[in-house]
């Protein structure tokens, strides 16, 4: 019986907080913002998973989390937030060739006043 749903392999990294050279403001005071940024990257799976299945069959979290952070610049500039997401999205791509599609979302926590998220979020299949 065919039930429309397709299986699926999801890895998540949330609320992680960066400071990223990033927007008008920081272009001007050379301070970088802090963002909250949480990625979703969907991966082709293994038919089943079994205890023993190796990390080569999966993703390693750290990979994203590392993308998010050490592997963004240092020093340089973001206008937008557009493109930091951007950065880390093609830096999953080049890691891993399993990865089939990402999801950035970046909140601009300086933007919220009352708790509010403020920001975007990004989408891109692998082409």
């Amino acid at each position: 019986m065919q039930t429309g749903f397709d299986d699926f392999l999801t890895l998540e990294v949330n609320n992680l907080h960066v400071d990223v050279l990033t927007g008008i403001y920081s272009e001007e005071t050379h301070l970088p913002q802090p963002l909250r940024i949480s990625i979703r990257a969907r991966l082709r799976i293994a038919d089943h998973y079994e205890p023993g299945t190796p990390l080569t069959a999966s993703k390693n979290y750290m990979d994203l989390k590392h993308a998010a952070s050490t592997a963004l610049p240092e020093g340089v500039h973001f206008t937008l937030i557009e493109a930091v997401a951007d950065h880390i999205i093609d830096t999953i791509f080049l890691q891993d060739d399993k990865v089939s599609h990402v999801e950035v979302k970046i909140v601009k926590l300086a933007l919220s006043e009352r708790g509010e998220e403020i920001g975007i979020t990004l989408g891109r299949g692998r082409k």
